[in-house]
């Protein structure tokens, strides 16, 4: 029998890797693995690390100016308020390149003007609290509304994201532990919803929702990083615009101060707007997102167990079952006959949609099976896909299956019926060889016409009425075609009356092997 191919067969999210080709390594490291060793709040952490280092700088700069206009009231004295500003290192300074050109350099550039400042005028100091303050407390306020944004957008999705995975991974230890415990006790009945097959589907489920939820959340992140590159481009033009209204407010003082902030001003212009974001990129390359990386693959994730013989099925596919009510005659499911010996009904065989979760759950080895009818058979069971408590209400019910050719109804049997059979043979299996012999033939069980019937009650009532002297030599005697005419005599006396509802004989009779075998009629006396 060819294996059965495997039902998902269907378009996939994409779960997606980390930032671009040229800066990151880190791209598809964990990409494989169905819980990635990642933090989802890395990137949005540094992010918001960094927003709070141009905060900083911004504070900065609005430190540098109103010691400024407090300099023009003391020219000596306040110069030293001056230079207290910015004596000390950035904070977060290592998100700025320690290279010259950048905003590092520039600092640097102030400290040194700043030590020849000394005079300062009063109207001077107006001016600058009047414009250039305003305009940086703007831009302090831009920095933090962004950093806001950034923390109440991201930590939703990480939060997502975070509970994703936790139920995925534990699923996938409910998955290993049974397995485990199929390996160690084969045979075995294992709980119908520890059955490694549902778990290893239940796990696609989760696992799927848990990769949409990643990839929503890499977009989301996405979108912030790429934004940051104008953003910042937006910080340093507006500080330029800052220290251009600066410069000419100074202009008025000495000649050597005007000089010094002239100085200070060109090394703020010469400042790309992409500078620091650049060597920013390039230093944090192994941790920021990779817009160029392809995102992440189902199919290329795996999971510890997924390729266990547990979870592969011995038989699956479409088959007809009748409905218990008669009006609605056959309806088509997905079955599965696990090697856990289960005969599971499925609406269909897809993993995604929904949870895949059995309509219908059998455990064969307490079930009869009946014999073939063309391309029916039928199997009596109790129905164990509910809790413990409602599989307590459920009783034996003779369930008829019809499959689409005789074939396949030849391979659904003989599947269903091995499974039925136990690893180890039962005693009473080996009692005789008459026995054996009749639990490896299939059982009978057709439909009996209201003929059959009535010929056999005939024959019941004609044994009792026989006398006692009757010899064996005169019953033995007794040929075969007198019987059935005296059969068929009687059945024509009881009349068209006689129908199937008035016998209780049943389609299936246990044998000790626990397989259906017919009923056998009683032997004459």
């Amino acid at each position: 029998m060819s294996s059965p191919t495997s039902p998902v067969d269907a378009k996939l999210p994409q779960r997606s890797a980390t930032v671009s080709s040229g800066f990151t390594r880190r791209t598809s490291m964990s990409d494989d693995e169905a819980i990635p060793d990642t933090d989802s709040t890395e990137t949005t952490n540094l992010l918001i690390e960094r927003l709070r280092a141009w905060k900083h700088m911004c504070g900065n700069l609005e430190d540098y100016v109103n010691a400024c206009a407090k300099v023009c009231k003391s020219q000596s004295k306040d110069h030293e308020k001056i230079l207290k500003t910015v004596s000390d290192p950035l904070k977060e300074g290592h998100h700025f390149s320690s290279s010259g050109g950048g905003v590092t350099g520039l600092f640097e550039n102030m400290r040194n003007n700043s030590q020849g400042m000394v005079n300062m005028y009063l109207e001077t100091e107006k001016n600058l609290k009047g414009s250039v303050l305003p305009t940086l407390e703007r831009l302090h306020k831009e920095i933090k509304n962004k950093s806001k944004e950034l923390k109440s957008g991201a930590s939703k999705g990480a939060k997502a994201v975070e509970k994703a995975r936790q139920t995925t991974q534990k699923h996938i230890e409910l998955l290993g532990q049974n397995s485990a415990t199929f390996d160690a006790a084969a045979g075995n009945k294992i709980d119908q919803h520890h059955d490694p097959y549902i778990l290893k589907r239940g796990i696609n489920y989760r696992l799927n929702k848990q990769v949409i939820e990643e990839n929503n959340h890499r977009n989301d992140i996405l979108a912030v990083q790429n934004s940051f590159q104008q953003f910042e481009g937006h910080l340093l033009l507006t500080a330029q615009g800052a220290m251009e209204q600066f410069f000419l407010f100074m202009g008025g003082q000495l000649e050597r101060q005007r000089a010094m902030y002239a100085d200070i001003l060109s090394t703020a212009q010469r400042i790309p707007p992409d500078f620091e974001w650049v060597n920013f990129v390039v230093r944090n390359d192994s941790v920021l997102v990779n817009p160029d990386s392809p995102p992440r693959s189902f199919e290329s994730i795996s999971f510890p167990n997924m390729e266990h013989r547990s979870t592969k099925p011995l038989i699956e596919g479409s088959l007809e079952r009748r409905s218990r009510a008669v009006i609605k005659g056959y309806s088509t499911g997905y079955y599965v006959v696990t090697p856990a010996r289960y005969l599971h009904e499925f609406k269909s065989d897809d993993d995604f949609k929904k949870d895949p979760a059995p309509e219908l759950s059998l455990y064969l080895p307490d079930c009869i099976v009946g014999a073939i009818d063309g391309v029916k058979f039928n199997v009596k069971g109790k129905d164990v896909s509910s809790s413990k408590v409602g599989n307590a209400f459920h009783t034996n019910t003779e369930l008829s299956f019809k499959a689409h050719t005789p074939s396949d109804a030849e391979k659904w049997w003989s599947v269903i019926k091995e499974a039925t059979r136990g690893p180890v043979a039962s005693p009473a299996a080996s009692a005789g060889p008459s026995r054996s012999a009749s639990a490896s033939q299939p059982p009978i069980y057709a439909e009996q016409d209201d003929a059959k019937v009535a010929e056999k009650e005939t024959e019941k009532e004609a044994e009792k009425g026989a006398s006692p002297e009757a010899s064996p030599e005169a019953s033995s005697a007794a040929s075969p075609s007198t019987n059935v005419k005296e059969a068929n005599e009687t059945k024509e006396a009881a009349g068209p009356g006689l129908s199937r509802s008035d016998t209780t004989t049943s389609h299936f009779h246990t044998s000790p092997g626990g397989s259906a075998v017919p009923e056998k009629p009683e032997e004459k006396v």
